[in-house]
């Protein structure tokens, strides 16, 4: 005859076997790694002790039906979230039943994932919220004290114009992110010639960089370099890149874009390109590095607004080089500029 003892080691995620008298009397290796081998033979309150799981125990055992918890725990630093089914067994018709087996499913990247969701709406909306009180306290004050005030009139529509352009901007990358993110599980597959890619991104930012006399200096790209990818969205990492060092870097200075033909590649663990972007810039304190990647997040916001950034190209180019298995490297030191590095992989 089938126990549970004898069902519970095959269960894949964590589970318990709880008898009649509320008792752990199996366990299989998942449970054993949430709460330790020693919680076999004690009671399951001493064990799980979460108040609103035990209730979610004690009705499952006492209406002898199937009832659903939440077990929240602590992992390598981070809090985890497992969704807790009780389920009774055996012999409930007689009143005499077997107990109950408790099963531990980890939906800690669901709970994450709504983290995210919740904290991207406020992010947009913050972010949305400022250029529209701006505008709306102008209309206003064009429609009333400044309405016969040519320059004041004018003064405004100037920063009008300006905070529709941001939300414009700030459009246009929520969707670009949102496409990106929608074929980011589909590698490219065609070739495309990443030299040219890069010839034509610094030619397209050359006024750009006359503007602020960066002298733009490029290498490595005077030979077809082919890999497999995405024309359109390499063109968009690399214009983010190149733009962001003629802006945040030195006025006056040099940007230098790089092409490195790597016949092995230790982050790719095989042959691939290497796209290196780097500035004479202020540089960046280690403690900003991991997070610049982020959705919305900014060294410095007043200064990144005051250009024109979304906080959001960063994270686009992550997620585009994330597509094509590539990888993202930053390094940077204060006074030192910025190195940004986009290793490709060519096979």
């Amino acid at each position: 005859m089938t126990t549970p003892s004898d069902i519970v080691p095959a269960i894949p995620i964590p589970c318990a076997h709880v008898d009649a008298e509320g008792r752990i009397m199996a366990l299989n290796e998942g449970l054993a790694a949430l709460f330790g081998a020693d919680c076999l033979g004690r009671h399951y309150i001493t064990v799980f002790r979460q108040p609103t799981l035990i209730d979610r125990i004690e009705v499952a055992s006492r209406e002898s039906r199937r009832t659903v918890g939440e077990f929240i725990g602590r992992a390598a630093g981070r809090d985890t979230t497992h969704k807790v089914t009780i389920s009774p067994i055996g012999g409930a018709a007689e009143g005499q039943g077997a107990g109950l087996l408790v099963f531990f499913e980890d939906v800690t990247h669901l709970a994450e994932a709504g983290e995210r969701r919740s904290e991207f709406v406020a992010n947009v909306s913050h972010e949305l919220r400022t250029p529209l009180t701006a505008i709306a306290g102008f209309i206003e004050t064009l429609r009333g004290p400044a309405r016969d005030d040519a320059e004041a009139r004018d003064r405004f529509l100037e920063i009008m114009a300006r905070e529709t352009g941001r939300m414009n901007r700030l459009v246009d990358d929520l969707l670009s992110l949102a496409r990106v993110e929608d074929v980011e599980r589909m590698r490219p597959e065609a070739d495309v010639d990443v030299a040219a890619l890069l010839n034509r991104a610094v030619t397209g930012l050359a006024p750009q960089a006359a503007q602020r006399a960066v002298r733009l200096s490029v290498i490595g790209c005077d030979t077809v370099a082919m890999a497999p990818g995405d024309p359109d969205q390499l063109t968009q990492v690399f214009t983010n890149l190149i733009e962001n060092s003629i802006k945040y870097g030195r006025e006056a200075g040099q940007v230098e874009v790089r092409l490195e033909r790597l016949e092995h590649a230790q982050l790719l663990r095989g042959p691939g390109l290497r796209i290196v972007v780097r500035d004479e810039g202020e540089g960046i304190d280690a403690r900003h590095l991991g997070r610049l990647t982020e959705r919305f997040y900014r060294v410095d916001s007043h200064r990144s607004r005051g250009m024109g950034g979304t906080g959001l190209g960063l994270a686009i180019v992550k997620h585009i080089v994330n597509r094509h298995r590539g990888r993202l490297r930053i390094e940077s030191e204060p006074g030192q500029g910025s190195t940004f590095s986009v290793f490709l992989p060519t096979g």
